[in-house]
């Protein structure tokens, strides 16, 4: 009895390796990323992608691989996401993907964390002369399916005795060419979404406005397959690190010149002196330095991705620093 519990334990840890050494021997990162979300991932005409999510899978591939470019990207509608992880088809899911218990009891997933905190609220026509959430009642509204949003939807317009006629959809193409095309009264989806469907309105984004209310709090982060320990550690705290460079104002070019400084402090961000932490994650010494050189902090990814450098022009809200008002912060490192 005692072997076989032996070997069922050694089964145990070769299954928890499995993505991390996958994706030594392959020599490359599969990250599975959306269809096409502007300020998260899109591929331009050039071939290359652009994005949030995009710029969280090279600072990754660079930690692991000392290489930003060595990344696959692998476009996933909605519904084909958590099959793909599921099956192995791509190492980690960074795809704007809300975290929910349900996902993680049901699914076999893990959240390694928090990369964007958002809200779902709704777009409407301008001169629709829509002003609250009341005024939907038993209009059509496009939602995208099998998503945290549909459920909102439901469960939001059920509490408040609201008939709900929904049009559901694929992506988020189809439900903007719904609404542009008068098939619902309103879009609803995450505030960047809806943003990024205003910009492209026919006749400009001042022929739709978005609604002040807001039915829902999203934390959307990437994704691992449960009991992959070694690598659930790995990409949480390669996220970890963009925030604490943050914190510590540490960029992209300044890393070489901050490397090593405040080592001493479990509070800095290179607590690593004798390299014991780095063996432990089968990680070069320098992988922090490596993640940073790639993409910057997570400040300078936000403001270049979906903030002042970017057409979204979004407000960082939430995801500003804890220091700053909004909620992003890095345990001790």
């Amino acid at each position: 009895m005692l072997g076989a519990l032996m070997a069922l334990f050694v089964c145990g840890l070769a299954k928890a390796g499995d993505s991390l050494e996958g994706i030594k021997s392959r020599g490359s990162l599969r990250c599975g990323v959306s269809d096409g979300v502007d300020g998260f991932s899109v591929k331009g005409p050039d071939g290359h992608w652009r994005g949030m999510d995009v710029d969280f899978c090279r600072a990754l591939s660079a930690a692991v691989l000392g290489d930003k470019a060595k990344v696959i990207f692998v476009p996933l509608r909605t519904s084909e996401r958590f099959p793909a992880l599921k099956s192995g088809d791509i190492d980690v899911l960074v795809r704007n993907t809300t975290w929910t218990l349900e996902r993680e009891a049901t699914l076999e997933v893990l959240f390694a964390g928090t990369l964007y905190y958002d809200g779902q609220g709704f777009l409407v026509p301008g001169k629709s002369a829509v002003t609250g959430l009341s005024q939907l009642d038993g209009k059509t509204i496009c939602v995208i399916g099998k998503t945290t949003h549909e459920a909102d939807l439901k469960a939001v317009f059920h509490n408040r005795n609201l008939h709900l006629s929904a049009l559901v959809v694929e992506s988020q193409e189809k439900a903007a060419q719904a609404l542009f095309a008068g098939q619902c009264a309103a879009f609803t989806s995450e505030s960047f979404q809806l943003k990024e469907v205003q910009l492209k309105a026919p006749g400009g984004p001042a022929q739709f406005t978005m609604l002040p209310e807001y039915i829902s709090k999203d934390a959307e982060g990437p994704v691992v397959r449960r009991g992959d320990d070694e690598w659930f550690t790995i990409v949480r705290w390669v996220l970890f690190t963009l925030i604490r460079a943050e914190e510590l104002g540490i960029t992209q070019n300044n890393v070489q010149s901050r490397q090593g400084r405040g080592s001493g402090s479990s509070q800095g961000l290179w607590s690593d002196e004798d390299g014991l932490i780095s063996r432990s994650l089968q990680l070069q010494p320098d992988w922090k330095v490596r993640a940073l050189e790639a993409v910057g902090n997570y400040g300078e990814m936000f403001e270049r991705n979906l903030g002042e450098g970017s057409p979204l022009k979004l407000e960082r809200g939430m995801n500003r620093l804890y220091d700053r008002g909004g909620l992003m912060y890095s345990p001790s490192f």
